[in-house]
């Protein structure tokens, strides 16, 4: 990789951590959103949830609308309205602005993910592609496990509204990093919003669109309670949850750099096996609980696989366009982050409705159960491949007989 490049993947890393952080940060922050707002905490959670409707929804539309700019002003102007959307968060005098700057926040947010994905797709070396892309991942990864901390310590330091011109002053140095080192030769694509959509009307892109989210939502249905799981079931004290918390952040950054090198090595081939995996260490929970270090171990693990296949399904889905609906490339390159918001979506009401009205350890075999799923989609989506190929294959050599 040159230097140019080197730099490129460092600030795309850098923008998915700013990203990351602003979205996620909220969470932290709901107590003292409500209090200030004079708001139940349900209500102020429902921002969390209008911010994950709004990606899931508004990321694949307004992806296939922009398309047809080009990236470098496309990225800088987006990143602008995400610094003046994060800036409306701190000044929000009323829910109703806060949470409309919120959802303009998640357009802006789900359309910069694809964008540094198509980017880096289209400017790095093929044999790199797979561990650069796992490096933008770990943006978010990174933004969990430090961006979110510290944002809500400034949030309670000094109001929550601090933390969210903390985001801003985050976006304004993106923004710098940006002009500097994104490539201003990459086009966009002038198609009509029909014409990409006709990317979902082949059913292995369908069907590849729900393995990352059933594995996301496997992982986010235990994710999800695991607090109540440390407290009540592992017996950790309340004042160490959090060190399980930053242990389980740090394990999963490494969950996306092997994802990198797998995506590399025929990640598509091999992914099944990799989801397989995920649900027996889920299922593992429910018999390792009965240890503090058994169950330590098994919510490592349940780390080190949560986004194995992320790089992988990012490159299946831009290759797949790339061959069969070229104009909808940066279409292809929002599905993971928008397959991985469903999924968070899907965990956690799953594991709302097993607390509710299972047992709370049932969790860690619903989990396992979803991965299963997922493993299946995966092993059905390698054998269509495979025979898509071989019949290529066949007419191929039919066509070179006829010759």
């Amino acid at each position: 990789m040159t230097r140019q490049q080197k730099l490129l993947t460092f600030n795309l890393f850098l923008l998915t951590f700013v990203l990351g952080t602003s979205e996620f940060v909220m969470v932290g922050l709901l107590s003292e959103v409500a209090a200030d707002m004079k708001i139940a905490i349900s209500v102020a959670g429902s921002l969390v949830t209008a911010f994950a409707l709004t990606f899931a929804i508004g990321t694949p539309v307004f992806t296939a609308l922009f398309s047809r700019f080009s990236k470098y002003p496309l990225i800088l102007t987006l990143t602008g309205i995400f610094i003046v959307g994060n800036m409306i968060t701190a000044i929000s005098g009323s829910y109703g602005l806060l949470l409309v700057s919120r959802v303009i926040t998640a357009v802006v947010t789900g359309v910069l993910i694809a964008l540094a994905m198509s980017v880096a797709s289209e400017t790095m070396p093929v044999d790199k592609r797979g561990p650069v892309i796992s490096i933008i991942f770990t943006g978010f990864t990174v933004a969990s496990v430090l961006g979110v901390p510290i944002g809500t310590f400034i949030g309670q330091w000094g109001g929550w509204p601090m933390t969210y011109w903390f985001t801003t002053l985050l976006g304004i140095i993106s923004l710098i990093a940006s002009i500097v080192t994104i490539p201003r030769g990459l086009k966009g694509t002038r198609s009509s919003l029909k014409k990409q959509l006709q990317l979902f009307a082949y059913p292995r892109i369908v069907l590849a669109f729900f393995i990352p989210a059933f594995s996301i939502a496997a992982t986010y249905s235990v994710f999800t309670y695991l607090a109540p799981l440390l407290q009540d079931v592992l017996l950790v004290p309340a004042r160490y949850i959090s060190l399980v918390f930053l242990l389980y952040g740090v394990v999963s950054i490494f969950s996306t750099l092997i994802g990198g090198k797998l995506a590399v090595r025929n990640g598509m081939g091999r992914i099944r096996y990799v989801l397989l995996a995920q649900a027996v260490i889920l299922a593992s929970l429910y018999f390792t609980s009965g240890s503090l270090a058994g169950g330590l171990v098994s919510i490592s693990l349940m780390a080190l696989v949560v986004y194995l296949m992320n790089s992988t399904m990012q490159l299946y889905f831009i290759d797949w366009a790339d061959q069969h609906v070229p104009e909808a490339k940066d279409l292809a390159a929002s599905l993971t982050s928008v397959s991985v918001n469903v999924g968070i979506a899907v965990g956690s009401t799953l594991g709302g409705f097993v607390t509710t009205n299972m047992k709370l350890m049932d969790l860690s075999w619903t989990g396992g159960l979803v991965a299963v799923l997922a493993a299946v989609l995966a092993l059905i989506n390698y054998r269509l491949g495979r025979k898509a190929r071989s019949s290529a294959s066949k007419e191929e050599m039919g066509q070179a007989r006829s010759i």
